[in-house]
């Protein structure tokens, strides 16, 4: 049944539509405060810092301990791509959404902490690699509840803002929490007995310092937004919940098959967007010559303009459609990238003005992350417009699954793109075509999205019961 010809009773109600909505600013503030608090796990822990210490000498060198890491992240993946669905629809029909939010937050807080105890010997490497996959497990399983509850604190006409609200709020969450790591252990600027390298306490209590961070910031939201309501009865056995998991994604191809092609689509284009950052800091210093310094410095710019874009595209968001914010933003994606690729690390004049390699990665490098936070805002957004009410949880399980499925896509082109170039180009200049790489998994995000409708022409999904 076409939706736009559907008698509007006929038509299934999403959760936004249809949910009973904790609207007001308290509310909004109090869910995004958890966005705020989880940069800490992210930048801090899995990103910037304690990563970055784990694959160290002190852990027996930075290959052998990096391919520990990367494997033990390869099964924490895997192990989000099968569970996350099946936690996601049984906190939706007990009506514990915001229970186990509160149950995973509050584990990824004890397993950040326990990571005071890897004390940097060969011995502890196991044990930290361990700490940080079961980390992000559990932080996606808390991420599939918190994307959930954007239904509902938000209506119809706001869900754009909030959503990049919340996204903005991680970004600036981030750039404070780094910057607290940096001028209190890091690189502290007085002497206390947290800034002692000696077994390196210092980047020991950063664990410490970010699971504090995350608990105190994950508060808020445990007490402003309500529970929701139980959906039906939750005594279905785990195993069970696989088989009624197959028969609703066939309920969802069947009665709204542009959900699972937008499943699909985001999935492939949001591991573009997750190798912008992830990989930008190595080009910046590897193409563009940037010191760490430098790199931290761009990484701050970077998380500001990336918030400040997701504020910006969750408004036109609710203007016109997040269908057409995430085209906008992946074409805004391509150019940057195309003119970093052409452009590379040489010096130019222009119009008798000297242009520098290192000004092509600050300009467009920004333009980059600005672009990336409103096609991430409204990824979200999207979907939840399309959650069948009282499945929302469910539907951002699914999100997880799909985009941890393509995951690889992107670091294997980059990594495809430059062994190509290697014998083709001077020493020093293939990383460069690795951007070649990330630039065509956001093209083929592009293709496959075009045909997708905008939700406001898709039908609501009509699921089984239990």
């Amino acid at each position: 049944m076409n939706s736009a010809t559907a008698p509007e009773a006929m038509r299934p109600a999403s959760e936004l539509e249809s949910g009973s909505h904790a609207t007001g600013k308290g509310r909004v503030v109090a869910w995004a405060a958890w966005d705020w608090g989880s940069a800490a796990f992210n930048a801090v822990m899995t990103t910037f810092v304690f990563t970055v210490y784990l694959t160290s000498k002190a852990f027996g060198g930075e290959d052998e301990a990096s391919a520990v890491l990367g494997s033990a992240l390869a099964i924490a993946g895997a192990a989000i791509a099968l569970l996350a669905p099946v936690t996601g629809q049984r906190s939706d029909s007990g009506g514990r959404r915001k229970l186990w939010l509160g149950v995973n937050t509050a584990a990824v807080a004890l397993l950040t902490g326990l990571c005071f105890f890897v004390f940097p010997r060969p011995e502890f490497l196991l044990l930290g690699v361990t700490l940080i996959a079961l980390g992000n497990v559990f932080f996606e399983f808390a991420g599939v509840n918190y994307n959930a509850m954007l239904a509902q604190i938000s209506t119809p006409a706001n869900i754009g803002k909030i959503s990049g609200f919340g996204w903005a709020s991680g970004y600036l969450g981030g750039i404070v929490a780094l910057l607290i790591v940096l001028q209190l252990f890091v690189q502290p600027s007085f002497e206390w007995f947290g800034a002692s390298t000696e077994e390196s306490l210092n980047i020991r209590l950063v664990a410490v310092f970010s699971a504090l961070w995350f608990l105190v910031f994950a508060i808020p939201v445990m007490l402003a937004v309500p529970e929701v309501p139980k959906a039906r009865q939750s005594g279905l056995g785990f195993f069970a919940s696989y088989s009624l998991l197959v028969r609703r994604i066939r309920a969802i191809y069947r009665t709204s098959p542009h959900t699972i092609y937008f499943l699909l689509a985001s999935a492939i284009f949001r591991d573009g967007l997750a190798a912008v950052f992830t990989f930008g800091g190595i080009i910046a210093a590897g193409t563009f010559g940037f010191e760490l310094k430098q790199v931290i410095f761009f990484a701050i710019f970077g998380n500001v303009v990336a918030a400040v874009g997701a504020l910006l595209g969750g408004l036109l968001d609710d203007r016109v459609g997040p269908k057409a914010v995430i085209i906008g933003s992946l074409i805004g994606l391509l150019i940057a990238g195309s003119v970093l690729l052409a452009l590379g690390n040489g010096n130019y004049s222009f119009f008798g003005m000297d242009w520098a390699g290192s000004t092509t990665f600050w300009v467009f490098g920004l333009f980059l992350c600005l672009f990336v936070g409103p096609a991430q805002s409204s990824s979200r957004a999207y979907l939840a417009r399309l959650a069948p009410h009282g499945e929302s949880g469910e539907l951002f399980g699914l999100y997880a699954t799909t985009g941890r499925a393509v995951s690889f896509l992107a670091p294997a082109l980059f990594t495809l793109c430059i062994a190509v170039a290697t014998p083709l180009v001077a020493p020093g200049e293939a990383q460069r075509w690795g951007i070649l790489g990330i630039m065509v998994v956001l093209l083929a995000g592009l293709l496959v999205m075009l045909p997708v409708k905008p939700p406001g022409r898709t039908e609501i999904a009509v699921v089984p019961g239990a």
